[in-house]
């Protein structure tokens, strides 16, 4: 399938394949990155993620479907996008998906599909399967995407993009003094277009940013953090 997009996409593309590349590991949750902007991991994949495929033009995922989903590989890398934080670095991308499986049974999987397009700003290009007439859905997706670059085509978002974008907009303005790099973007993009008002959650988020802020006491917090965001699910997980 991917060959055959390639093929048949008149403009230049090139394959990324993320099994190739040296991950150390799963995201970890430690927010390192939510303060400095920089992953903890040394793999250099932040860098390797906005150079080698944010730095496109447009971005076509390709998978077949595993355990009703895009697998654990996809999964690591979706979860390692964190880097990014809630930013929607790559708005206005065309993005689409060349997909192996019965797509059309899965319908969480269609929801998540539609959903990072939608909360990501991107316009979906189409999803092409090989469930029936792969060639047929693969050159459908490769003419949209052509005629959405070409004409910087953009629509309005659905109930996904909006509500989504809303729930992050209050999440991020209220923990602005941690999620700085978040924090900048949203403020600089005017995404915060209605803003909460909580004053003693807004103070605290800002003692806790200058806490994380500082090495030795980051350090000596260990994994803390982690264990305070799982407490509240800890009892439901033990039984």
């Amino acid at each position: 399938m991917i060959a055959r997009f390639q093929a048949v996409l008149p403009l230049t593309s090139r394959v990324v394949n993320i099994r190739e590349y040296p991950f150390s590991g799963g995201c970890l949750g430690c927010f390192n990155c939510a303060i400095s902007g920089k992953c903890i991991y040394k793999d250099n994949f932040d860098e390797f993620l906005r150079r080698d495929i944010q730095g496109g033009a447009a971005i076509i995922y390709a998978f077949s479907i595993q355990d009703h989903s895009m697998g654990w590989m996809f999964k690591q890398y979706d979860d390692r996008q964190f880097c990014n934080g809630h930013r929607t670095v790559t708005m206005g991308m065309p993005m689409g998906y060349l997909i192996s499986g019965d797509y059309s049974k899965e319908f969480n999987l269609q929801m998540i599909v539609e959903g990072r397009a939608e909360v990501g700003g991107n316009f979906l290009a189409g999803v092409a399967t090989d469930e029936t007439d792969p060639d047929r859905a693969i050159n459908r997706l490769a003419k949209t995407l052509v005629y959405a670059l070409h004409r910087r085509y953009s629509q309005p978002q659905n109930f996904y993009g909006v509500g989504g974008m809303k729930i992050f907009r209050d999440l991020i303005y209220l923990m602005q003094g941690m999620m700085k790099a978040d924090h900048a973007f949203y403020k600089a993009h005017g995404q915060y277009d209605f803003p909460q008002k909580k004053k003693g959650t807004l103070l605290k988020m800002y003692l806790v940013g200058a806490l994380l802020s500082s090495p030795q006491i980051k350090s000596k917090m260990g994994n803390k953090m982690n264990e305070g965001m799982i407490a509240p699910y800890k009892k439901a997980i033990e039984k």
